[in-house]
């Protein structure tokens, strides 16, 4: 065998080998995705690229650890491997470095992780706002052109890059201070003058290395020059805002400078939305969304190409094309009470039958924002969030969830019935669930202490995060991850010291650890089953309640009609605004009127999303509720009623497309038990291609 022969074949091997590891890391994450979340859509998955280098743009990046989800989902899509890029700091972490090296991400050095405190402090020059005045400082010893100062957490942590440095105290900054949004040159000086007021020099600064990402871009580069695929949330840090940071510059580069390289190579971007319904709860729920992929247009190359302004001019171009098709991927508020109000307008505006996809659901609340953000002026539309802001008042008086408000109906003995069911089936899932609570108890309680432990130093040392909650969820894997092998082999330990004390056979000793290390898991998963259909039980158990109290049917007629008239209202507000917008509003409009929703017919189609008896959930990981077929039998949640203005529902557990919605929520009208059991059959891949689902359930 020749060199090269041996080379060629060493090649292959260590891809190989490199492909298992990436393989064996999505394994075990697809594991933490399915635990962790409840159901998890992909939409648009049919625009992931099959072939020819692409760049992965994702975006919020509002998950910290969980956001590799993106390379879950184009693997399982397309088979796909997208190599990561990653904070290096990150790849020194234990759990987050080893995932990441085995899934191949390429570490990316940020001169915030290596911040070091500056001496002295420092203000800006009254007269000039590029030139930066010390006191007690160093300059000539700590700084050199090209470094950048960060200041204090008061001044927004505004950086600035060094172009010279004149003495121990005045140096020539490159532009104007900074922040993640904005210049903030108003901001140091306002900080500055308080600090002074106090008795107090200046503000307080870190020094920042400059960073050779030369490496970086090379191993980049290699990659798509191969025809393989990266993936960047190119915010920078992971954040739980509403809207999206401004985008860092270098998934730009990358494109434009591997297709400068090599004229063959013709890199695509394809623009990825992560929505999460509350991302840092423990079986949550989220949507992942593949917008087209974009060609590089060969005239920002040739600009970037030329150096200079035009570089700069064709790296920002590609930043705009890419965060426009970004923000048709993302659910974007301009702060959270919009985006409750503008979720409890979907729910409203969705009537009662139509069960949604949760990318449809995502869908809506785009078109939602957008149409907001046009029209919030109109005093139509002002009045409009008056009424929905007091209904949500309304219903947070009663207890009450949206969805539950127009299946309410007078109680009865049925509805009595209905409760002492409820209650017996509460404590059946309580005693079958506790084992495997009690027994997980120390992984629940540690990571609930250090999660929020570590939100709160998240939040304390970032400018952009609201309530840390991005790390929460990361942490509560990281802990578990870490724990739970280490709390079987304690259980295994202990099991077998008892084992020893009650003189147990010989055999019997040796097989205790295994056997203990081989139900343990059995029963936290019997915990995660049995636990999640109670709690969704108990939340339904209030309104139930609320129906029984004398006097109060009367309270629940009277928000049923403000609900019906207030539906109304947004309808018509969306029929008159929603074609100034949309030039083809009615032909892909999402939500179809009332009056021509199709009763059940047990075929696939848009109304219906998942089985309820007995059906696999969105995952395909067989985590539906516990003897739901019991259910069905005593109460008939899946059958539909003759009477032709009834609608029909999906079984139990319905498909809710409500981010609050547990799966016991069909619960104020107790149902007509006439008619045949209607079965339908999950739905599984992409969701994002509207016109696509449309035609199938016309065709049915």
């Amino acid at each position: 065998m020749s060199g090269r022969d041996t080379l060629a074949h060493s090649g292959h091997a260590q891809a190989a080998a490199s492909n298992l590891a990436y393989d064996l890391a999505l394994l075990l994450f697809r594991g933490i995705i399915n635990v962790f979340f409840r159901e998890v859509r992909p939409r648009g998955a049919f625009n992931i690229p099959r072939d020819g280098p692409v760049i992965f743009v994702g975006a919020p990046h509002s998950n910290q650890f969980l956001d590799l989800l993106l390379a879950l989902q184009v693997y399982r899509e397309s088979g796909r491997r997208p190599a990561f890029l990653v904070a290096e700091k990150s790849m020194h972490r234990r759990v987050v470095g080893f995932l990441a090296k085995s899934l191949s991400s390429i570490p990316v050095a940020r001169a915030a992780d290596n911040a070091k405190a500056g001496t002295g402090k420092v203000y800006l020059s009254p007269d000039n706002p590029c030139l930066v005045l010390g006191e007690g400082t160093k300059f000539l010893e700590e700084l050199r052109p090209r470094m950048s100062i960060m200041l204090s957490k008061a001044a927004s942590s505004s950086t600035a890059e060094v172009a010279e440095v004149i003495s121990d105290t005045q140096l020539r900054i490159k532009s104007e201070f900074h922040n993640e949004t904005e210049k903030t040159t108003s901001l140091v000086r306002e900080k500055s003058e308080e600090a002074k007021s106090q008795s107090i020099d200046g503000l307080t600064f870190k020094l920042l290395p400059y960073i050779d990402q030369n490496e970086m871009y090379r191993h980049v580069y290699q990659r798509l020059h191969e025809g393989g695929c990266i993936a960047i949330y190119p915010e920078g840090g992971s954040h739980d805002r509403t809207d999206l940071l401004p985008l860092k510059a270098g998934f730009a580069m990358m494109a434009l400078g591997a297709m400068a390289d090599d004229p063959n190579v013709k890199v695509k971007i394809v623009p990825v939305g992560l929505s999460y319904f509350h991302a840092h709860r423990f079986r949550s729920r989220a949507v992942i969304e593949f917008g087209h992929p974009m060609d590089v247009e060969s005239e920002l190359v040739e600009k970037f190409k030329n150096g200079g302004s035009e570089k700069r001019e064709a790296v920002s171009g590609l930043l705009d094309q890419v965060y426009a098709a970004l923000k048709a991927v993302t659910v974007r508020a301009p702060d959270y009470d919009t985006l409750m109000l503008i979720q409890a307008a979907r729910r409203l505006y969705q009537p009662p039958g139509q069960h949604l996809t949760l990318g449809q659901v995502v869908e809506l609340n785009k078109r939602f924002l957008l149409a907001y953000s046009y029209f919030k002026d109109e005093p139509r539309i002002q009045a409009l969030r008056e009424k929905v802001i007091k209904y949500n008042r309304l219903l947070r008086d009663l207890g009450l969830r949206d969805h539950q408000v127009p299946r309410a109906q007078k109680a009865s003995w049925k509805t009595f019935g209905l409760l002492l069911y409820r209650v017996f089936l509460l404590l059946a899932w309580t005693v079958f669930s506790l084992p495997g609570v009690v027994l997980h108890a120390p992984i629940f309680v540690t990571a609930s202490i250090v999660s929020n432990i570590k939100a709160k130093e998240a939040l304390a040392a970032s400018v952009v995060k609201v309530a840390g909650r991005d790390v929460l969820a990361t942490w509560k894997v990281l802990i578990s991850l870490v724990m739970t092998p280490a709390l079987y082999a304690f259980y295994a330990l202990v099991a077998t010291l008892v084992a020893i004390k009650a003189d147990a056979p010989l055999d019997r000793i040796l097989w205790t650890p295994f056997l203990t290390l081989l139900a343990l898991p059995c029963i936290g998963y019997a915990a995660l089953k049995f636990g999640e259909a109670g709690m969704d039980v108990l939340k339904s158990l209030g309104p139930l309640i609320i129906a029984l109290i004398p006097g109060k049917h009367r309270y629940l007629e009277h928000l049923k009609r403000v609900r019906q008239e207030l539906a109304k209202e947004l309808g018509e507000a969306i029929d008159e605004f929603g074609p100034q917008i949309w030039e083809d509003f009615d032909k892909n409009r999402i939500v179809v009127p009332s009056a021509s929703v199709p009763p059940s017919s047990g075929k696939l189609g848009l109304w219906r999303r998942r089985s309820g008896v007995g059906a696999v959930d969105a995952q395909g990981n067989l985590l539906s509720h516990p003897m739901t077929w019991l259910d069905e039998r005593l109460f008939g949640w899946s059958r539909s009623a003759e009477n032709s203005r009834e609608v029909s529902r999906a079984g139990t557990p319905p498909g809710s497309d409500d981010e609050d919605s547990g799966d016991y929520d069909d619960l104020l009208k107790v149902p007509q038990s006439e008619g045949k059991a209607s079965k339908v059959q999950g739905q599984r891949g992409s969701y994002a291609d509207l016109q696509k689902l449309r035609a199938v359930g016309k065709s049915h």
